[in-house]
């Protein structure tokens, strides 16, 4: 494997349980986030985005709704078709740009669902990949759902809005009424006998600091708001996590054949460097020997001798090519017994602690031990520890690994080490490899696999 430790650990990244580099302190504030919501951009953008959603929606759903009910009418015809399938595409098209819109103003990532998938090409194909794409009909209850949504939140942001800016500013154009109304003030109650005015210095004080506690609020009511718009926009305008869950199944088939291909690139390549040509040399000293009986029996002898190790040094390599691909002892006596053997081999001492209280199934058992054999290997070429620990463990459905040793540190998952092979191999079985190796150690390496059984 390539070198994890070292120089090439000193670019490592701590890596959390999402596999997220872990950043430090983020920017000071001096005012706390209550008193500075109402003029951050962020506050603006989410606001633009509440009023810029009603007049879309609007179109939207007039579109919807107009193609829809066309299409249906008309299904007594062949018309009626095309015309639900020209407007599922255009709710489709509605869809990235509402995707847009939310990435701009919201800062929403959400991924382009998956594409129409037609077998052969032509209209006729086009129309009925539109009509059997979720991807279309979601588009089409987004622009439905979104509607009386986008009304509501309209209202609210824009009065809550308003209402805060104008009572916080009252002190500053009260006087507009006396001058200009014929009244003292605002008036908050009045019918034939009685009325109510904010005139005087403390009632208008008063509705100032109302007015700031609408100001301060708006904000967070206009993100409760958006947080809706936001899991609308993921939830329906997003790959559905049918679409999500097959690609990443199709990404994790080509991990496994390309890692089944250089398995099996290198056992041919061990066996045809290694014990093919000892073999080959051993059957050439055999023939010489052979010929040599008759004419020198002691040298006869002594090529048989040095045979006879070629033989034991062959047999030593063909058990460590057969341990590499799948060891006996793993499959005799479990996850327990194979870990002690190959920590036997280390160059530093190993505690193994195994505390599982049945076998999973042999897929997952094999993967685990291949896991800590090239963890271990790791440590012995790279890490200059004098101590290391492998523990297994279950927690509930998952099988849990983690190797520690008190190295110099820096492994890391980048830069296609081998570490992120090892993370690869994992992940095409739903695994998750976090290393957490700061420089100048210890270095903790956890593994996390499914737990299945027989």
């Amino acid at each position: 494997m390539a070198t994890e430790y070292g120089q090439g650990y000193g670019h490592g990244l701590a890596l959390h349980e999402h596999g997220l580099p872990e950043h430090g302190g983020g920017r000071r504030h001096r005012l706390p986030a209550g008193l500075r919501a109402p003029f951050e951009a962020r506050s603006w953008r989410e606001f633009g985005y509440v009023l810029l959603s009603l007049p879309i929606s609007i179109l939207l759903f007039v579109y919807a709704i107009t193609m829809v009910s066309l299409g249906a009418g008309l299904l007594v015809t062949f018309l009626g078709i095309p015309v639900l399938a020209a407007g599922l595409a255009g709710c489709r098209g509605f869809g990235a740009l509402e995707r847009v819109r939310a990435r701009a103003l919201l800062d929403l990532e959400v991924a382009d669902p998956e594409p129409l998938r037609m077998r052969r090409r032509g209209f006729m194909a086009w129309m009925g990949a539109v009509l059997k794409s979720g991807t279309s009909w979601r588009a089409l209850l987004y622009a439905v759902l979104h509607f009386p949504w986008a009304v509501f939140s309209f209202v609210v942001a824009l009065n809550v809005w308003v209402y805060g800016w104008a009572l916080l500013t009252y002190p500053l154009w009260f006087w507009v009424f006396p001058m200009w109304a014929g009244q003292d003030g605002l008036q908050i109650y009045g019918d034939e006998t009685h009325s109510f005015y904010l005139d005087n210095p403390f009632e208008i004080t008063v509705t100032a600091l109302v007015g700031l506690l609408f100001t301060l609020a708006t904000p967070w009511i206009v993100r409760a708001l958006t947080t809706v718009d936001r899991l609308l926009v993921h939830g329906l305008l997003g790959p559905s996590k049918l679409a999500t869950r097959v690609v990443e199944l199709e990404s994790d088939r080509g991990v496994v054949v390309d890692t089944a291909a250089a398995d099996l690139r290198r056992i041919e390549r061990d066996l045809h460097d290694g014990a093919q040509a000892r073999l080959v040399a051993l059957a050439m000293d055999l023939g010489l020997a052979k010929e040599k009986l008759a004419e020198d029996p002691q040298a006869a002898a002594r090529m048989v001798d040095e045979a006879h190790g070629e033989v034991k040094t062959a047999l030593q390599e063909l058990r460590d090519l057969a341990r590499g691909i799948h060891p006996a002892v793993l499959t005799d006596r479990g996850l327990d017994a194979a870990l002690s053997a190959v920590s036997s081999r280390c160059t530093v001492p190993v505690e193994v602690q195994v505390d599982l209280t049945e076998r999973p199934v042999p897929a997952i058992e094999g993967i685990a031990y291949f896991t800590v054999s090239e963890l271990l290997q790791n440590i012995s070429k790279h890490s200059r520890a004098t101590w290391a620990a492998v523990d297994v463990w279950r927690v509930e459905n998952r099988l849990m690994l983690q190797v520690v040793d008190n190295g110099i540190g820096g492994a890391a998952t980048s830069g296609g080490s081998g570490l992120s092979g090892l993370a690869e191999r994992l992940d095409a079985v739903d695994g998750i490899l976090v290393v957490d190796s700061p420089v100048g150690g210890p270095t903790r390496v956890t593994a996390e696999l499914p737990w299945r059984t027989v």
